[in-house]
């Protein structure tokens, strides 16, 4: 081999190690930015609807180069074309694996020009899956002596950056904005998490069972969602209550289970804990399965048990950059608010949850 030939091949095996140093961090995080608007016929005025968050609102689906076109914030666009008979401009900057501090800092406040724009009309975030999942991740390899403070600092975290973006985005919306709106997390891993620990309590000396652990922390998370959406003004769509109860009253109580889950203003949060994790835990069903009806069900939970199902196409998103596009609206006419597919999948049903909240007017 000549010298010019070792030299190339030390190059590439250089490039190689620091591809394979790079993969992990990669993976971590991902930017999954997209802009699409909703065209209508016939119209020539635009709005925007900006949504901040991590792998969620990207429509993520496995891939690093790719996701959902129509993710939660684009289906709630689609709600709202039809409703001000208007296109939409669904602005997505999105970063997936992100905790709640990454999406703060490095999309909402880094990133705070895109709603700053004279069309915004509603902004949206989500936030705090990813806290939950590392928690869960950290507490299901303890061994030894159970530390339960991992799942306390998640909720905490994620308490601060929540109230964090809500004044943020107060500071820095552009005026004309008509509606922010904040989802709260379901629950992926539901029946999952239904096993034993590996660590044990340091009362009892025995394991615990992980949902038992878990389903606590998510509430007071999507509890303090929720109250600091009514402290701030912003709107709560429930999507813990919208994923994890059935559309019918399945416990006979006089109640429809995924309205009996719905965060209530002025609920405490010791109130609301207890009313989701004891009086209506036997309503709460993985997402895998929700019942539309007493006989129906519908998959909310893509098959990594995480990330929501979604209806259509994929959108460039991701290693190569985000994308720009523009479509005509799948349903340009919506009855009583709902599209056909509204509950059918996660991010329609989610989508739909967002658009209840939508003003009738710009």
């Amino acid at each position: 081999m000549n010298h010019l030939a070792r030299r190339t091949t030390r190059r590439c095996a250089a490039a190689l190690a620091l591809v394979a140093i790079a993969a992990p961090t990669l993976a971590s995080t991902l930017n999954q930015n997209v802009s699409w608007t909703v065209d209508r016929a016939g119209t020539t005025a635009k709005y925007r609807v900006v949504a901040y968050g991590d792998s969620i609102y990207a429509g993520y689906n496995g891939s690093v180069s790719n996701a959902a076109r129509w993710a939660a914030p684009t289906v709630d666009s689609e709600y709202l074309s039809a409703r001000w008979n208007a296109d939409i401009e669904s602005i997505r900057r999105t970063k997936s694996g992100a905790v709640a501090r990454d999406v703060y800092e490095n999309k909402i406040v880094a990133e705070r020009s895109w709603m700053q724009a004279a069309s915004t009309r509603v902004v949206t975030f989500e936030m705090c899956g990813n806290d939950g999942l590392q928690a869960r991740t950290a507490f299901k390899d303890q061994s030894g002596t159970c530390n339960y403070a991992v799942l306390d600092n998640a909720v905490n975290s994620c308490k601060t950056y929540v109230a964090a973006s809500m004044d943020y985005i107060n500071a820095n919306a552009h005026p004309n904005t008509r509606l922010k709106v904040i989802s709260n997390l379901y629950y992926p891993g539901y029946n999952a998490d239904n096993v034993q620990s590996t660590c044990r309590d340091s009362s009892t000396g025995q394991t615990v069972n992980l949902r038992d652990r878990f389903l606590p922390a998510i509430t007071r998370m999507n509890y303090w969602m929720c109250e600091y959406a009514r402290q701030k003004g912003f709107q709560c769509a429930d999507s813990f209550a919208q994923y994890m109860g059935a559309d019918f009253d399945s416990n006979g109580d006089g109640q429809v289970d995924s309205d009996a889950l719905r965060y209530v203003p002025g609920d405490t949060e010791a109130a609301y804990v207890q009313r989701i994790t004891v009086a209506l835990r036997s309503t709460l069903r993985d997402a895998n399965t929700h019942f539309v009806s007493s006989t129906t069900s519908a998959d909310y939970i893509q098959s990594d048990d995480v990330h929501p199902t979604y209806s259509g196409p994929t959108v460039s998103a991701g290693l190569w950059g985000g994308s720009t596009g523009t479509g005509a609206p799948r349903y340009p006419t919506i009855t009583n608010g709902r599209n056909p597919i509204w509950n059918t999948f996660g991010h329609e049903r989610m989508g739909w949850a967002l658009s209840v909240y939508n003003p009738a007017s710009p």
